[in-house]
């Protein structure tokens, strides 16, 4: 079954960081490209940036491109989005998610975590 489990989200600043973490179990996570995506209050899903298996392939929305850094370690079976520069509009659920490919990730995915909260205010 597979599993994904997203943390390091909170309350933090306009201009603040924090960094995700998504913790990915029952399926061979380094053949699988990777995607962070958000949804705020009243909105619809928004993706934010995808990372291809190997992590040499990514890819950013404009809204957060050249703030957000997407990683991976494959050893570790984890995902990760460093986020700097934050916005009270960066405020969201973020979720992590699989997609059943090991190049593309953008479109329909085939899982996604419970999710965690990411909190913009001052």
């Amino acid at each position: 079954e597979v599993q994904l489990v997203e943390s390091g989200g909170g309350l933090v600043r306009p201009g603040g960081s924090l960094k995700l973490s998504c913790a990915a179990s029952g399926f061979t996570f380094s053949n699988y490209a990777m995607s962070w995506v958000r949804q705020a209050p009243g909105k619809g899903l928004e993706w934010v940036s995808g990372i291809s298996s190997g992590g040499v392939r990514t890819g950013y929305a404009d809204s957060v491109k050249g703030r957000f850094t997407i990683s991976r370690d494959n050893a570790k079976n984890t995902l990760y989005l460093q986020m700097n520069s934050l916005k009270p509009e960066d405020s969201a659920v973020y979720y992590c998610a699989k997609y059943n490919n090991p190049i593309s990730y953008r479109g329909s995915f085939s899982s996604r975590g419970q999710g965690t909260q990411v909190t913009v205010s001052s």
